[in-house]
C-alpha cells in the first residue's frame, strides 16, 4: 500500500459517514492506491476481533476492525466485520459504503455479492441490489440460492416475469427435499400474483397453508392477492389469521386499514390503524396510510401533518433525498444534445411490422397514466405493458452498446457516423426483445402500453427508436400532481417526492424539458387532460383511440372492470367507477402548498390552469 495518498490535514479527519475510519480510508479512499494485504499480517488483531464480536463486545470489535483498516483498507475480514457492525447498529450509510468497498476489492466472491445484494434489497436500494444480484448469478449460475435472491430482487424491482423465471430455476436447482421450501414457494406466489395469475398464486399459498408453513408475512401477501380482486372479506379473514400467528404485527393493522379505506369505510380504517406510526421494517408506512385516511375524512390539516412526518422520517433514515444535481445535469445534457439542427441529422429506426408496437403513456407520477392504461388495455388490439423499465435501461447502457467515449445522451452522436447509423435499429430491437421477454408482446395484439413514470424524460430517445409510436401525455393541474406525489411513497424522479419543494422543482424541470422536446422534435404526440377525462370520458377515450389508429370500443369505458392487476399506487382508484373527487384536490391544502406556488406558477399558467380557492 502506498502510504502517502493524501498529505493534507483533512485526510486524518474522521469520515462524516460515521464508519469511524478516517476520511482518506473510507469514503474518499482511492482504490487505485490500495494493495490487498494477506490476513497473516494482522493475524493477532483479527483473532481478537473475532473473539470480541462473538463475545458481544461490539465496541472492542469495531475498534480492532478500524485499527486494521487504517493500515490495510482492503483487508477482507476487518472490512466484513465492520460492515456487520455498522449494519447491526443501524448506520446504513456507512454500512452501504463498506459493503460496496468489499465488492470492489473482491468482485468475484459470490458470498460478498450475496451479502451486498441482500443488504440493498432489505433497504429498498434496487439499482444496487440488482447490480450485485446479477453478478452473483454470473458467478454462481448453478446455485439455487443465487437464483432465489435474484428472483426476490426482480420481485422488489417490479419485474415479476423475470422474478418467476429465477424462482422456478431456484426450484429446479434446489435439493429435492428443499424444492417446496415455504419461503421460495411464497415468493413464487407473489410473482404470480403480480402478473395477474391469481388462481395459480392462490393455489400456491393454499399448498403452503396445508403444509402449515404460512408466516404472518406470507398471510399478508395472500391477503394482498384477495385485496387485488376486491374480495375484501377473504382478505380480512387472512389478516385475522396473520394476527393469530403474530399478534400486534404493525403491517397487519396497516393493511386492514387500507382494505377498509378501499371499501369506502374510512372511519373503520382509522380505527384499524389506531396509533400505529411505524411498521416492522421501520418504513413508517402506517403514517402515510393514516394521512390518506384522514384526507378521505376531510381532516386535511391532520392528513398533511402525517405526510410531512412520514417524509421527514424517511429522510432521517437516509434512504431518500432528492438528487438535485444529478437531475439538473441530466436535463441540461438532454437539452444541449437534442437541438433542432442536431436531431435532423439523427437516423430514425424503421418499424418492425411483424410484432406489436409500443404506445407510450407518459406523465408525471399521479397524473392519471394508470387510468389511461386500464382504459386502453380493455381494447381488443391493445395489451398492457405496465411500467416497463426498458427505456431507462437503454439510456443507462447506450454508451456501452454504441461503443461511445461519451455518456448518454452524447453517446447517441455515434448514430451520425456512416458505419453506426444502423445501430438505431439494434437499439429498437433490444427494446422489443426485452418487452417480449417480459411477456407484454402478445400475438394478435397490434399495440402494447408502456407507462413507466417519467419516460417523458427520454422522449428524444423514444422518438429515435419508435418515430411512429403514439405518445399519450397525461396533463393534470400541477398542484394536484405534486400534492398527490407528496402524499404517496414514490421513488421515481431522483427521489423528488421526499419533500414537497423538491417534488415541485422536479415537476417544473420535467415540464420545461417536455416543452423543449416538443419544440425540436417531430413527436407523434397527443395530450390528455385528466380533468377532461374524468368529466367527459367517452369524448377523451374516442380521441385517444382515434390517435392510436384503432376503432372505438365501448368496453374501454368500463376500465374499473379490467381484471388485470395494476401494480401502482393508483390501483385502488382504478378498480372503482370513474369519479371526480380528485379534481382540484389542491384547494383543500392551499395553506400547506403556499411555499411551492412560486415554483409551479409559470408551469401552471403555461398549461392553461389557474389557482382557485
Amino acid at each position: 500500500m502506498i502510504e502517502d495518498r493524501n498529505t493534507e490535514p483533512a485526510a486524518s479527519a474522521v469520515c462524516p459517514c460515521g464508519s469511524g475510519l478516517t476520511i482518506r480510508n473510507c469514503c474518499e479512499l482511492d482504490p487505485r492506491h490500495v494493495e490487498i494485504m494477506p490476513a497473516e499480517r494482522h493475524a493477532k488483531q483479527l483473532t481478537a476481533l473475532t473473539r470480541a464480536y462473538h463475545a458481544g463486545d461490539h465496541d472492542a470489535a469495531r475498534d480492532l476492525a478500524i485499527e486494521v483498516l487504517e493500515v490495510s483498507p482492503a483487508q477482507r475480514d476487518a472490512l466484513g466485520a465492520l460492515f456487520n457492525l455498522l449494519r447491526d447498529s443501524g448506520n446504513m450509510r456507512a454500512a452501504a459504503s463498506a459493503v460496496n468497498r468489499l465488492a470492489h476489492f473482491y468482485p468475484n466472491e459470490p458470498i460478498v455479492r450475496s451479502v451486498a445484494a441482500s443488504f440493498f434489497l432489505q433497504h429498498h436500494e434496487m439499482p444496487r441490489a440488482q447490480l450485485h444480484g446479477r453478478m452473483l448469478v454470473r458467478l454462481a449460475p448453478e446455485e439455487a440460492v443465487a437464483h432465489f435472491l435474484m428472483g426476490r430482487v426482480f420481485l422488489a424491482s417490479h419485474n415479476a416475469p423475470a422474478a418467476e423465471f429465477h424462482l422456478r430455476l431456484a426450484e429446479q436447482l434446489s435439493d429435492p427435499t428443499k424444492r417446496s421450501a415455504h419461503d421460495l414457494q411464497a415468493a413464487l406466489a407473489v410473482s404470480l400474483r403480480e402478473q395477474g395469475k391469481f388462481d395459480e398464486a392462490r393455489s400456491t399459498f393454499e399448498r403452503i397453508s396445508v403444509a402449515g408453513g404460512l408466516t404472518a408475512d406470507m398471510l399478508l401477501d395472500w391477503a394482498a392477492l384477495e385485496q387485488s380482486v376486491r374480495d375484501f372479506a377473504s382478505a380480512l379473514a387472512l389478516l385475522d389469521r396473520a394476527d393469530a400467528v403474530q399478534p400486534n404485527h404493525p403491517p397487519i393493522s396497516v393493511m386492514r386499514a387500507e382494505i377498509h379505506r378501499q371499501a369506502n369505510a374510512p372511519k373503520r380504517a382509522l380505527e384499524a390503524i389506531g396509533g400505529q406510526t411505524k411498521d416492522a421494517s421501520g418504513t413508517f408506512e402506517a403514517l402515510l396510510t393514516k394521512g390518506q385516511i384522514l384526507d378521505s375524512l376531510g381532516r386535511y390539516d391532520e392528513a398533511f401533518a402525517c405526510f410531512e412526518v412520514y417524509k421527514a422520517r424517511v429522510r432521517e433514515a437516509g434512504r431518500q433525498r432528492y438528487l438535485a444535481d444529478e437531475a439538473n445535469a441530466l436535463v441540461k445534457s438532454l437539452k444541449d444534445f437534442f437541438t433542432k439542427g442536431r436531431t435532423r441529422l439523427l437516423p430514425r429506426a424503421t418499424v418492425r411490422e411483424e410484432c406489436s408496437q409500443p404506445v407510450f403513456i407518459v406523465g408525471f407520477p399521479r397524473s392519471g397514466t394508470t387510468l389511461v392504461e386500464q382504459t386502453l388495455s380493455l381494447h381488443s388490439e391493445i395489451s398492457a405493458g405496465d411500467e416497463l423499465p426498458i427505456v431507462n435501461s437503454l439510456a443507462d447502457r447506450v454508451q456501452f452498446l454504441l461503443g461511445s467515449p461519451g455518456a448518454y445522451p452524447v453517446a447517441l452522436s455515434e448514430l451520425w457516423l456512416g458505419d453506426r447509423r444502423g445501430h438505431v435499429d439494434t437499439l429498437r430491437d433490444l427494446y422489443l426483445n426485452e418487452a417480449n421477454e417480459m411477456g407484454v408482446i402478445i400475438p394478435g395484439k397490434r399495440w402494447f402500453t408502456d407507462k413507466m413514470p417519467l419516460n417523458e424524460t427520454h422522449l428524444g430517445l423514444i422518438s429515435l427508436l419508435f418515430p411512429r409510436s403514439p405518445i399519450i401525455h397525461l396533463i393534470r393541474h400541477p398542484l394536484d400532481v405534486v400534492l398527490s406525489v407528496f402524499s404517496n411513497a414514490l421513488t421515481h424522479g431522483f427521489y423528488c417526492a421526499s419533500e414537497l419543494e423538491t417534488a415541485a422543482h422536479h415537476y417544473a424541470l420535467i415540464a420545461d424539458l417536455i416543452d423543449h422536446y416538443r419544440s425540436v422534435l417531430p413527436l407523434n404526440y397527443h395530450a390528455v387532460r385528466y380533468e377532461n377525462l374524468v368529466t367527459d370520458q367517452e369524448r377523451e377515450v374516442r380521441a385517444m383511440l382515434n390517435f392510436i389508429g384503432v376503432p372505438f370500443d365501448a368496453t374501454t369505458l368500463s376500465f374499473h372492470k379490467n381484471t388485470r392487476h395494476a401494480r401502482t399506487a393508483s390501483y385502488a382508484q382504478v378498480t372503482e367507477k370513474l369519479y371526480t373527487r380528485s379534481r382540484y384536490r389542491y384547494r383543500n391544502y392551499l395553506k400547506q402548498l403556499e411555499p411551492i406556488v412560486p415554483i409551479l406558477e409559470p408551469t401552471i399558467e403555461r398549461l392553461g390552469y389557474s389557482i382557485e380557492s
